[in-house]
């Protein structure tokens, strides 16, 4: 695995913004994390862990550190239970979400079809336990293989290890890599599968006819907790964004509220990280003006000297 140097990040997320990384690396085996992260360490370097790049903004002057790039992409059955009901699938972080599903699908496994469309890696969808309407990916998970950054120690660790919450997970602490994952589907004859895969095509049909699928990072802003909202029932973002007449509206430079969706920021094509975080502020002086409550950013800022967000 080559370590390589001043690599361009703009083509590797999905806003198409940012900065080059200092170093940059596609690690495959444990042994190329592991050689990684001994790079990293005699550089005194910060590292930062690349998916898709679907959930982040890197900073214009880009991350002076090294970027590690998940790219075990492998996918394997492992277990079948007795019931014969349910199969446990190993998939490596660097996968798609849809390649995964797809995987499944093939081998007629079913329940991550739920997550169709969603762009992503596994090992994002883990970092931030994503979730589509009532379905969440821990109710799939089963245990997992994590590379301590500081000792390199390989662990294998149980579902409950992550401590998983609303868009958060133990791998937030930024002491561990996942390299791969286990996860329980439900083995289906034929006909179920065919049901599963037309469930699936409809998901992301409905996602691409709902939101936007270029030059955005999906969601800008997290959902509100009752208590931030004196217990309104009401605790979606996109609620107040909406009511404040901002879709397709509100510009910054290349940057804009997406027509579609108020709580999706586009690049229109000519925008800079600075465009959209200077739009992204505006959106938070708006709703704290008129609502009193102010949204906090559901999208990873990498490479900012500081948080440029209130």
């Amino acid at each position: 695995m080559k370590i390589q140097e001043n690599i361009p990040l703009n083509d590797k997320t999905w806003f198409e913004t940012g900065g080059p990384a200092r170093y940059y690396a596609e690690p495959i085996s444990i042994d190329d994390y592991k050689s990684a992260l001994d790079f990293a360490k005699q550089q005194n370097c910060e590292i930062f862990l690349l998916g898709c790049g679907a959930n982040i903004l890197i900073s214009d002057d880009g991350f002076n550190g090294l970027v590690i790039k998940s790219a075990n992409a492998n996918c394997e059955i492992i277990f079948a239970e007795k019931d014969e009901n349910n199969v446990l699938v190993r998939a490596g972080a660097g996968i798609s979400i849809q390649d995964f599903i797809d995987f499944s699908l093939d081998n007629n496994l079913t329940g991550m079809e739920e997550f169709s469309g969603i762009p992503g890696t596994i090992g994002g969808a883990i970092f931030i336990n994503i979730h589509y309407f009532e379905f969440l990916l821990s109710q799939f998970l089963v245990c997992a293989r994590v590379i301590n950054k500081r000792t390199h120690e390989i662990n294998e660790v149980s579902l409950d290890w992550f401590d998983f919450g609303y868009d958060k997970s133990k791998l937030h602490n930024n002491e561990w890599i996942l390299y791969d994952a286990v996860f329980k589907l439900k083995k289906v004859g034929n006909i179920e599968t065919a049901f599963a895969r037309g469930r699936s095509a409809e998901i992301i049909r409905h996602r691409e006819n709902k939101y936007p699928i270029d030059r955005t990072c999906g969601s800008f802003f997290q959902n509100f907790s009752p208590n931030e909202i004196n217990d309104s029932k009401q605790i979606h973002v996109a609620y107040y964004l909406d009511k404040l007449g901002i879709k397709g509206e509100l510009s910054v430079g290349g940057a804009m509220v997406s027509h579609m969706h108020a709580n999706m920021i586009v690049n229109t094509g000519t925008a800079t990280s600075a465009d959209i975080v200077n739009l992204a502020i505006k959106m938070q002086e708006l709703v704290k003006e008129k609502y009193g409550i102010n949204p906090k950013p559901e999208c990873q800022l990498i490479g900012f000297d500081k948080n440029p967000l209130k």
